[in-house]
């Protein structure tokens, strides 16, 4: 038989998918995965299952329902204060993977290079070297407690084979909210490259401590070279729906779009129409979520400090990326993959291990990824097996 296409040699599967099948299988709690496994609120659901007995069932258009493109245009206005035309602005997605990669179909070419500021979601990486494009690590400074981004090591990364630099706010895995000023830096290197910026913004609700989410895209002169990646899998607990969206300027968003279409036709139609019917929702359901996340990551930086773990509050999302600290090269601990196993075996508690969102998996061997969108009985008996067990 001829062999499989090249580019799947290099295919593996990711350490989230590999540490929630074995959690699975000694019946433990998973902080590794961002499932987010709450209540999807009861509106959506209702206004869901009204659009499937309405019989909603058949193909949308291939940029999503008129319906829920305005919607998400109006907040893409109100709330995140993106310049947006209309409806015409945005493509909804099978969740904000499928924009994602419908974005690097649209934007990039074989052998072009998109900057990534590490640590950094591993799939972002995945999916462009699925596509032949390379992936270049700018790293964040961790110190005091939090990241931050060195316009230096920006303008260093850039070559004339760089096209895009992408920006996670809140970040995913390091809980990163980049500011007013390091945007303003960011930008100033984009303009002068003439580069796009790629923003995935799906945390853009769970930021902490008086903070405020800032879409680059509502940077004056911003918008025309950014696209805006978002979704509704961790507002509203629905990681499993799919449903996501780009925000870009029209003529970019109409690309987008027809990539789409090819690729996967349109997002799931009952849960366009249900969603749709259901925005926005009360601005205390916000409020509550927040007040419950807050209490989650006190909860969990607690026990993970208690533990012997470095670990600081992240400044938005709801994951916290600790440091093994004294534990680093003790029995079990050698390196981020054996506490990760060490953990499981041991507390039947799953976490990432840091290699999973680094460029060089050595930078991340002292690190684990946790994450506590859950349920505050199920977080707290996780909380109380890792003490127990190492506390």
């Amino acid at each position: 038989m001829k062999p499989l296409a090249a580019r799947t040699d290099a295919l593996r599967q990711s350490d989230i998918r590999a540490v929630t099948f074995e959690v699975n299988r000694v019946g433990g709690i998973n902080l590794g995965q961002g499932i987010c496994d709450l209540a999807t609120p009861t509106p959506i659901v209702e206004a869901t299952v009204e659009a499937l007995r309405d019989g909603s069932q058949i193909y949308t258009a291939y940029n999503g329902t008129q319906a829920l493109r305005e919607a998400i245009a109006d907040k893409a206005l109100s709330f995140n204060g993106i310049p947006v035309e209309g409806p015409e602005s945005v493509v909804v997605s099978t969740g904000s993977t499928g924009a994602f990669l419908a974005t690097v179909l649209t934007l990039f070419e074989p052998g072009d290079e998109v900057i990534l500021f590490e640590p950094f979601y591993g799939y972002h990486a995945g999916i462009l070297r699925l596509h032949g494009v390379r992936s270049v690590a700018v790293p964040l400074t961790k110190g005091g407690g939090r990241w931050t981004f060195d316009p230096d090591r920006l303008a260093d990364a850039i070559t004339d084979r760089t096209k895009a630099v992408l920006v996670c706010t809140p970040a995913n895995p390091s809980g990163k909210v980049w500011s007013e000023s390091e945007l303003a830096a960011l930008y100033a290197e984009v303009e002068r490259h003439d580069l796009w910026v790629l923003t995935d913004e799906i945390y853009e609700h769970m930021v902490y401590e008086g903070r405020r989410h800032l879409s680059p895209a509502s940077r004056d002169g911003a918008y025309p070279r950014t696209i805006t990646l978002s979704g509704f899998s961790k507002t509203f607990n629905m990681t499993g729906w799919r449903l996501g969206y780009a925000v870009a300027p029209a003529e970019v968003a109409e690309k987008i779009g027809l990539v789409n279409d090819l690729t996967t036709i349109c997002a799931p139609a009952p849960l366009q129409h249900g969603l749709a019917a259901a925005l926005p929702l009360p601005e205390a359901y916000y409020t509550q979520m927040l007040a419950d996340y807050t209490a989650k990551r006190t909860r969990m930086v607690d026990a993970l400090r208690a533990c012997g773990f470095g670990a600081d509050p992240p400044e938005g999302a709801y994951y916290v990326l600790a440091g093994l600290g004294d534990r680093l090269g003790t029995p079990g601990f050698e390196n981020a993959r054996a506490a990760t196993t060490t953990l499981i075996e041991t507390a039947g508690v799953a976490c990432v291990p840091g290699p999973s969102f680094f460029a060089d998996p050595v930078d991340g061997a002292g690190h684990l990824r946790f994450c506590y969108a859950k349920e505050a009985s199920v977080l707290d008996e996780a909380c109380d097996r890792l003490v127990d067990a190492f506390g």
